[in-house]
């Protein structure tokens, strides 16, 4: 019997993340028949946004944001593709280059030495004090998932309080639209 070993390595690289630009009709029901697609065969959405982008039209952009095999991504994709309010997918994670960035907004209390060493952290990742109390600052941070991760991680033994995200939003890189 062969020996079907996988190195971490390249397990990593099967279940890395994937982008998904997925272009719909706006109109009542379709993020739930997105959702349901993703929910009624297992997958996990790592992260979720949706906006209008284009009034005249009526269609918005949904950014998907999972993980899988290459087979399940495939599945996902052709699946999406299939749904009838659904324009365009694109996975930007392996037909384009792509820019991806996210929002925080991340609450810290704290007092004297904590309390400046929370706004000098906040400087070096380029985070803004959008609110300040004389205990607590609310920060907003935007840039990679890594970068958010990164930041939040720094802030938990300071007086992290809590923590608001929007999930990933993307955009394909050069002048092709959607």
């Amino acid at each position: 019997m062969a020996d079907f070993n996988v190195t971490d390595s390249e397990a990593a690289i099967a279940d890395r993340p994937h982008t998904f630009s997925v272009l719909v009709d706006n109109e009542a029901g379709v993020l739930h028949r997105i959702v349901g697609l993703f929910s009624g065969r297992g997958y996990n959405i790592e992260t979720l946004t949706v906006a209008e982008v284009n009034a005249e039209e009526s269609l918005s952009r949904i950014t998907i944001v999972t993980s899988g095999t290459p087979q399940i991504i495939d599945q996902i994709h052709a699946q999406l593709a299939r749904l009838v309010p659904v324009r365009k997918v694109t996975d930007l994670t392996d037909e384009t280059d792509a820019v991806e960035r996210e929002l925080a907004l991340v609450k810290v209390k704290g007092k004297g030495n904590a309390r400046v060493e929370a706004l000098r952290i906040a400087d070096i990742f380029r985070a803004h004090v959008v609110d300040s109390t004389i205990n607590s600052f609310v920060f907003e941070i935007v840039g990679s998932t890594e970068k958010l991760d990164a930041f939040i991680q720094l802030m938990d033994p300071l007086g992290l309080i809590d923590v608001s995200r929007t999930g990933v939003v993307a955009i394909a890189r050069g002048a092709e639209g959607m």
